[in-house]
């Protein structure tokens, strides 16, 4: 199922600030429009897929009519004078984006002591569950 949220791409210096006004400040940039918007599909799906894993509410997107950019990245850029800007959709398959980009397995090789090898196959261990649960523990400390 495609999820379709407006987002602001800023034209700067460097190539384009991309913000999606309605998840809270998220935002992304890109040396060239295409890089962009290559970032702002892997932006969006990123934050979209972290929050269904926490369970976290996503608002609902905005129509673009009923967005107010200039007072949107006045807020933004403060004193800075605000950027030639346009509003697009940016859309992505949240599902299938995961399934290539942050699902995917890799294949890793370990060694391990054979006394721990022999101890962890008497117990019908699976090495690859045990490993990824081990470094999300480590990673939440």
């Amino acid at each position: 199922m495609l999820s379709v949220y407006p987002a602001y791409f800023c034209k700067e210096d460097s190539g384009y600030s991309v913000i999606f006004p309605d998840l809270n400040y998220l935002s992304t940039c890109g040396e060239t429009l295409e890089e962009a918007m290559e970032m702002a599909v892997d932006c969006l799906a990123g934050h979209l897929y972290l929050c269904r894993q926490l369970q976290e509410a996503v608002s609902s997107p905005s129509k673009p009519e009923a967005l107010r950019p200039e007072e949107y990245l006045k807020n933004i850029y403060e004193d800075l004078p605000v950027p030639d800007y346009f509003i697009t959709m940016v859309s992505v398959d949240v599902d299938a984006y995961a399934r290539e980009h942050f699902e995917k397995s890799v294949k890793k090789t370990l060694t391990i002591p054979v006394w721990l090898n022999q101890e962890a196959l008497k117990r019908g261990l699976n090495f690859s569950k045990v490993l990824q649960e081990a470094l999300k523990e480590r990673i939440r400390e």
